[in-house]
């Protein structure tokens, strides 16, 4: 039987991470705004995906969505000190980039199973600009497999967070702006799989193109 919340001992560390370091980052240190929280179902099963233009938007996708949701995170990730322990409280598990891991689906489709929110970057790396310009069916995938809703969430900003070459986080201003729910696609069919993701990526980049 699938659960309706994460485990209690992940909620746990994700609000004492969330309450001592994100939250007071995003709004006092980035200037965060937050649009469209009303629209995040708190519980049961869910799919997110986002725009990706910086290592940290993982933590900022948890926060803002109020509930800890697994990354399929690239393994690099999992090597930077500090950024490494915060993923993994927010349940990350690292994929093979450029690989078909198949681990790592059957990891993400456990935490839905279980009742966890999994977090997809829907083009599957960064971007320069944070729009999404090749989205891939990776998300669409999982939701069609484990019949769960799909949220999209855009990122605004969080590509000036680290200048190249520099480890120390600048004080950028941030916007995350959070969709209603897309239904899953019905069944696995490469066309259907394509239209909703198209649809994922046209929704995330007309929030974006919002802009501040």
């Amino acid at each position: 039987m699938s659960r309706s919340r994460e485990p209690l001992i992940s909620l746990a560390l994700y609000h004492a991470f969330k309450w001592s370091i994100v939250s007071p980052m995003l709004h006092a240190y980035f200037g965060g705004k937050i649009y469209g929280v009303e629209n995040v179902p708190q519980s049961d099963p869910l799919v997110v995906v986002s725009n990706h233009a910086s290592y940290f938007d993982p933590p900022i996708v948890s926060n803002c969505v109020r509930r800890p949701v697994a990354y399929m995170a690239k393994q690099e990730l999992f090597e930077i000190p500090v950024l490494a322990q915060a993923i993994k409280l927010y349940g990350a598990y690292p994929v093979s980039r450029g690989n078909a891991d198949r681990n790592a689906i059957r990891a993400a489709l456990e935490c839905l199973e279980n009742g966890w929110a999994v977090g997809v970057f829907l083009q599957g790396t960064r971007t320069p600009d944070g729009r999404i310009t090749e989205p891939k069916k990776g998300a669409a995938l999982l939701a069609a497999k484990a019949k769960v809703p799909i949220l999209p969430v855009s990122l605004w900003g969080t590509e000036g967070i680290l200048e190249k070459g520099s480890s120390i986080p600048r004080a950028v201003p941030l916007t995350i702006r959070i969709g209603h729910v897309i239904d899953p696609p019905s069944s696995t069919n490469k066309d259907e799989l394509a239209a909703v993701t198209q649809k994922c990526a046209t929704v995330i980049n007309e929030m974006h193109d919002l802009g501040r």
